[in-house]
């Protein structure tokens, strides 16, 4: 009778229990979830109202349809730019009632054109040939030209809007003179319309930029010389319109430095690199003939005190020196 066959038994030494499976990273994702929104919102308590405003529109607004980023009322965009579009039409409405009331500016009537358009209201004051606003050939405002900028500040001082001024020129060259060109009189043009609104209450931070364009836009192209091409226009700016001028005040003016700038960066490089002493009497002599010349090793420079007293201290520091 045979024996029977004993069971075969395979022993594992210790190790790892094997795998545990996903759940770990079910709750890290959540973990790491909960953190995010944690900083989002504390985030959000220490910002600005402009921030606020602008993620309260996002999800007022997620698609992006209306007509201001950030803007809190919801659907497309229509019910703001109409309201604008409104106020501005009844500021057109308003400035061409008024110079149509005047009897001597009625008759300008034609040269001044006020139009709605993406940016705000345009207003342009529209030269003639012999000159209408402006004196010929010169920055000067005429009788005319002070009146109707009175009128107009009368009315723009009273608005938040910001304001835009720009100068434009006919081709024709100004003179002969190459310092004082079409650039120039177009500039000068529109500071002198500047001064004269601000003098008569346009406040000093309501005019946002003043240009000078000469003849780059011309309202006649197809003639260049025609006299409707000098003209200067004063857009009030949609107090709505999400994209403002830059601030150019705030901007980086780099220069070409002159004689007076240069003399001072080589005072502040001489006072941050200290002169050499001047050598005295003694030390500019010759040595004797019988005393040979002090010998210098290439590439070995004399040490300075301050060196000196870094070295000496470390060798102080290295164990078995002498304290």
């Amino acid at each position: 009778m045979t024996a029977k066959s004993q069971p075969i038994i395979i022993k594992r030494k210790g190790g790892h229990g094997g795998h545990h499976g996903g759940a770990w990273k079910v709750a890290y994702a959540d973990f790491v979830t909960a953190m995010m929104s944690l900083f989002i919102v504390l985030w959000l308590m220490g910002s600005s109202d402009k921030v606020k405003r602008a993620v309260a529109g996002y999800f007022n607004d997620p698609k992006g349809t209306g007509s201001q980023m950030g803007t809190t009322m919801t659907g497309t965009g229509e019910t703001v730019s109409q309201a604008v579009n409104d106020s501005l039409q009844k500021l057109k409405d308003k400035l061409e009632q008024e110079i149509k009331a005047r009897k001597d500016l009625e008759k300008l009537s034609k040269q001044i054109e006020i139009t709605v358009t993406s940016e705000g209201l345009r207003i342009e004051l529209i030269e003639g040939k012999d000159g209408t606003f402006y004196q010929s050939g010169s920055a000067a405002l005429s009788g005319s030209g002070q009146e109707l900028l009175s009128l107009l500040a009368a009315e723009l001082k009273t608005l938040p809007n910001e304001l835009l001024i720009e100068g434009h020129t006919d081709a024709t060259p100004y003179s002969s003179n190459a310092d004082y060109s079409n650039w120039e009189l177009s500039a000068d043009r529109a500071n002198s319309a500047r001064r004269l609104l601000q003098q008569d209450g346009v406040r000093s931070n309501q005019v946002a930029q003043v240009r000078g364009y000469a003849d780059q836009f011309l309202r006649v192209k197809n003639n260049p010389a025609d006299p409707s091409n000098r003209r200067i226009s004063i857009l009030v700016k949609n107090a709505n319109d999400g994209t403002p001028p830059p601030n150019l005040r705030a901007a980086k003016v780099v220069s070409d430095p002159g004689p007076a700038a240069s003399a001072g960066t080589e005072g502040k490089q001489s006072a941050a690199k200290p002169q050499a002493p001047p050598q005295t009497e003694q030390a500019a002599a010759k040595p004797p003939s019988g005393t040979p010349p002090p010998v210098q090793t290439q590439g070995q420079a004399k040490p300075s005190p301050a060196g000196s007293n870094l070295l000496g201290r470390l060798q102080s520091m290295l164990p078995g020196a002498k304290k």
